[in-house]
């Protein structure tokens, strides 16, 4: 089976930070340049779209209801029924032109998320880790690109992608207080297949690279070898999640050319969200702690 447009749910300029929200049985992801808070109900067929106000990188899931936005200067508060609330902690305030890009929470609860200049100057964005109280730590520095993450199955392991690189690594990773351990490649990639943005984890392991510029989701087993290419209609690719009823779907996000110009007016592909039915579930996906 080939990946198939949803439905009746809103293309976007630059579709990324695709989420299951567990508790509400819904899909969350933002049009970052619209500035566009999207929530689709496959079961339903419903997307409820919201504007944030200015350009967001990335929505997740709270554990107790709403979820946390990441704007240009940092993290906000966000309910449906109340809309964004006050700024709740700054990130790279110091440096302008900077803005927070993908996220993701560990098995803790504990919120990763990244950032990247406005120009891609590169080595001048970081990785943080945003514990449940509010306190930031910075966890890489010298990125250019902050970008898909994601953790393995059983917690040890934690994959990372700055594309730039051309390649996807793991850390060892400790559950219990947040640390990173050794750094390893895990895969390169030729020039031909395109540059890594967002992962998912499965169940098994393994993890599925979105291809910018390579027109493809790409299954990586957890020993690093290519298990399969599943090819999309549209050449840029921004990440991937898993989701739905059965934990099956894999929903994949992807942008109109030029990182959100639109060129492609009239074709229903590029900026869709698209969905692929697969034999294995996600691995968990924590909510924020805090």
């Amino acid at each position: 089976m080939s990946p198939e447009p949803v439905p009746g749910w809103p293309a976007s300029r630059l579709a990324e930070g695709p989420v299951w929200d567990a508790q509400a049985g819904q899909l969350v992801w933002v049009d970052t340049p619209g500035g566009m808070l999207h929530r689709g109900d496959p079961v339903r067929g419903e997307c409820l779209c919201s504007h944030v106000g200015a350009p967001v990188s990335v929505a997740i899931p709270r554990r107790d209801g709403g979820w946390l936005l990441g704007k240009a200067d940092g993290l906000y508060h966000w309910d449906a029924d109340t809309g964004l609330g006050e700024r709740w902690v700054a990130i790279e305030e110091d440096r302008p032109g900077s803005r927070l890009n993908d996220g993701a929470c560990d098995p803790a609860g504990r919120l990763w998320v990244g950032t990247m200049a406005a120009d891609d100057a590169p080595g001048e964005a970081g990785l943080y880790r945003v514990d449940p109280d509010g306190d930031v730590r910075k966890m890489l520095d010298g990125v250019t690109i902050s970008n898909g993450l994601g953790w393995s199955p059983d917690g040890t392991r934690f994959y990372y992608v700055d594309p730039p690189t051309g390649r996807v690594e793991t850390f060892a990773f400790d559950a219990a207080d947040g640390e990173l351990g050794a750094r390893e490649t895990f895969v390169t990639f030729a020039p031909d297949d395109g540059g890594p943005d967002g992962l998912a984890v499965d169940a098994e392991g393994a993890i599925w690279v979105a291809m910018w510029g390579g027109g493809s989701v790409r299954r990586y087993t957890a020993d690093g070898d290519l298990e399969r290419v599943v090819e999309l209609p549209v050449e840029n690719v921004t990440s991937c999640a898993f989701g739905g009823v059965d934990g099956r779907t894999l929903f994949i996000t992807t942008a109109q050319s030029d990182r959100g110009t639109t060129t492609d007016a009239g074709d229903p592909g590029p900026g869709h969200l698209f969905r692929y039915e697969t034999w294995v579930t996600g691995a968990p996906v924590t909510p924020f702690a805090g």
